[in-house]
């Protein structure tokens, strides 16, 4: 290891392990005030599954979390997969993850900032592509 090489700080893992927690079990149980703890309210969720820019504002998100069956309703197995954090200061981190809301498993590339001293997603962009296909 350089001399320059840092190890970040394990509080800091945690810290936004809590937030990938309520993520992923906020859209599991269909559980919108875990989400609302998760994102950021001006955060916007971005796409472009047939090449055009899709962008979602987290009051449609909510909505449509609210207005549809869970995954945990239905029975769906989960398919949580944290793939990588990233850290590049001690108030911003980067993470790759997979959810499944069936039928689609989702690859979601979140950014998270530590805003007023709590760790929030600020924005989302993501994939999808069907879990059984």
């Amino acid at each position: 290891m350089s001399a320059k090489a840092k190890l970040v700080d394990p509080s800091r893992y945690a810290e936004v392990m809590e937030v990938l927690k309520l993520y992923c079990d906020g859209f599991h149980y269909g559980d919108v005030e875990k989400l609302r703890q998760a994102f950021h309210p001006n955060c916007h969720l971005y796409s472009a599954p047939e090449g055009e820019l899709v962008d979602h504002d987290m009051p449609t998100v909510f909505a449509r979390v609210e207005g549809r069956e869970n995954p945990a309703d239905r029975g769906d197995p989960r398919h949580d997969n944290i793939i990588s954090i990233d850290f590049s200061s001690p108030t911003s981190a980067f993470v790759k993850l997979q959810i499944s809301v069936s039928p689609n498993l989702f690859t979601d590339y979140l950014t998270l900032l530590k805003v007023n001293g709590t760790w929030r997603i600020v924005t989302k962009t993501f994939t999808a592509e069907p879990l059984h296909g």
